[in-house]
């Protein structure tokens, strides 16, 4: 049977999700970049150039971690599954598998471009290295050219600017103080095995935060835990040799410390007012009398944002994009919540509402976010 083929790059941001879930299970797979000729067939698979994408053994193609981590949780490979834990504990993983992919993108793109003296000439390799497969040193460099100038671009659409800047380094040095302090005394999230949110979390802490020099270093001198959660991540094994003989399982009894509830207490003040926001924007927008159930949110696969929305974000106004995406993740965790039992549903508001996240639950789409054939798709009225 053919492998499994992985089409990602090692300084995307989304492509190391995926890639750890399929290195902790052990799947065997063979990762090419998106300069590949096989590429091309991913691309017009899915509609749009995006990575990463994984190829099935039977020619189908699979976009976004989320979606791979479902694949693989429904195929079988899961032999340390991303939705282990109690009821309450599944949807701690999937706030965090939110936060991580999509909260964290603000600090993940500021510590990469506002930081050239340490990061440029690292990243003008990175990035050119699997774009250009054939070429000279010319090739790269308009490579490189176009592809920072696009990025640079993006990054403000995620509220970087040089007002907010202070504000997001800031930010971002309370929440490595926080994450190393709950890893003081356990390997990943919930115990001595990855499970959802230590995946969403990855994504920004690997590609962006450990590997790009400026904030690599800063990780390494302010948070070695976390920097060694990062590397332990990416292994096949455990990788946690300085806990002891710790098992590979979760807390067990739905637990969740006290150091996971300050986590959880930073989502909230960290990201919950850009959730309220989005979702607003997304609401007005779904409510148009000219929506039709199953089409393609904006028209195209390629039209990821459907607009901005600004908000106040910890004394600095925000202008950001807002991306039918993020309505979908959101929906993940509201439908993980309402499918439990009624005790654990109280247990899980309960939890929610100490850490001030109960807004989470309760921010529902007006229509429904879906992903069809690799893409983002209106779906049925809720209300």
């Amino acid at each position: 049977m053919p492998p499994y083929i992985l089409y990602a790059m090692p300084g995307s941001l989304y492509s190391g999700k995926a890639r750890a879930y399929l290195r902790k299970q052990r799947v065997e797979f063979i990762e090419r970049a998106p300069s590949h000729p096989g590429f091309d067939a991913a691309r017009r698979a899915v509609g749009r150039w995006i990575i990463p994408v994984l190829e099935t053994p039977d020619g189908g193609f699979i976009q976004d971690g989320a979606d791979i981590i479902t694949h693989g949780e429904t195929a079988g490979w899961a032999r340390l599954p991303a939705l282990a834990g109690g009821p309450v504990q599944r949807v701690v993983g999937a706030i965090f598998e939110l936060f991580g992919g999509e909260g964290m993108v603000r600090p993940a793109m500021h510590y990469r471009w506002d930081f050239d003296a340490d990061n440029l000439g690292f990243l003008a390799q990175d990035f050119s290295g699997p774009m250009v497969l054939e070429g000279g040193a010319e090739a790269r460099a308009a490579s490189f050219a176009a592809s920072s100038a696009r990025m640079r671009q993006a990054a403000r659409i995620f509220g970087v600017s040089e007002d907010s800047a202070p504000v997001i380094e800031a930010s971002y040095a309370r929440f490595l103080q926080l994450f190393e302090a709950h890893l003081e005394t356990t390997p990943y999230l919930l115990g001595g095995a990855p499970t959802l949110g230590d995946y969403g979390l990855f994504a920004p802490l690997h590609a962006h935060l450990a590997r790009d020099p400026h904030p690599a270093t800063l990780m390494k001198t302010t948070a070695w835990r976390v920097w060694r959660w990062v590397e332990r991540m990416y292994a096949p094994n455990q990788d946690a040799g300085e806990y002891g003989d710790v098992a590979e399982v979760v807390f067990a009894a739905d637990a969740v410390p006290d150091t996971l509830k300050a986590l959880l207490a930073f989502v909230a003040e960290d990201y919950l007012p850009e959730v309220e926001a989005f979702m607003g924007f997304y609401n007005g927008v779904a409510a148009g009398p000219d929506i039709v159930a199953g089409e393609v949110i904006g028209g195209r696969a390629s039209q990821r944002v459907i607009g901005f929305t600004a908000f106040d974000w910890r004394g600095v106004k925000l202008s950001v994009a807002v991306f039918p995406y993020r309505v979908w993740l959101l929906q993940k965790i509201q439908d993980l919540f309402d499918g439990l039992a009624a005790a654990d549903q109280a247990q899980a508001r309960a939890l929610l509402a100490e850490v001030g996240l109960a807004r989470l639950v309760d921010l529902r789409p007006t229509r429904r976010v879906e992903r069809v054939d690799n893409r983002e798709v209106w779906g049925a009225l809720t209300s």
